[in-house]
């Protein structure tokens, strides 16, 4: 392993970037693990089909590499894969959109409601009252709702090796999250 990886959990966003720009390939590794999550949840925002988003995954972590070298905030590297990310999976909806067919005796094609600025208003409301439940959630239901929301899906045996818990209360344990996330959202939970 590189000298970086012995003091991985130390370091910070841009030590990542610039030992990862310097070759190291762990530091490389630990950036894609941490942020391989995020950029999979931004190209599924976009309402992308699998093949789709992993297109748009792969792409990005290509103009990652292309870029680690000149990136002006390293330790904005999570925004900037953001950015890339949502760039891509636009550029791949409106590619994908020509290619759909369609039927050209039906004017009355109906929009999709949150195609619809009053609907995407809506859903992004929606989404920030969802983020906002989810950050008073403790932080082992924080983890464990992360790691199973993953995409793609991520194993029972999977969560259960990355959070260090036994493979048989994965389940219910994120049940009881979800169930505490749900009252949040109803504005029936405390922050315990």
């Amino acid at each position: 392993m590189g000298d970086f990886c012995a003091r991985a959990e130390d370091r910070d966003h841009a030590a990542l970037v610039k030992f990862a720009a310097q070759g190291d390939e762990d530091a490389w590794q630990l950036l894609v693990d941490r942020f391989a999550p995020l950029v999979w949840a931004v190209a599924r925002s976009h309402g992308l089909d699998h093949a789709n988003a992993a297109d748009v995954h792969q792409t990005t972590w290509l103009r990652l590499v292309e870029n680690l070298d000149r990136l002006r905030e390293p330790a904005a590297v999570a925004g900037w894969l953001v950015r890339t990310a949502r760039h891509e999976s636009l550029r791949v909806r409106r590619y994908t959109s020509r290619e759909r067919p369609t039927d050209e005796h039906d004017d009355n094609e109906r929009v999709a409601e949150d195609e619809t600025p009053e609907g995407a208003l809506l859903l992004d409301e929606e989404r920030r009252a969802v983020y906002e439940a989810y950050r008073r959630l403790n932080e082992q239901c924080q983890r464990i709702l992360r790691v199973t929301a993953m995409a793609p899906p991520t194993s029972y045996e999977e969560v259960a090796a990355e959070l260090g818990i036994p493979r048989g209360s994965v389940g219910p344990t994120r049940g009881r999250c979800l169930r505490h996330l749900r009252r949040l959202l109803e504005g029936e939970g405390n922050d315990d």
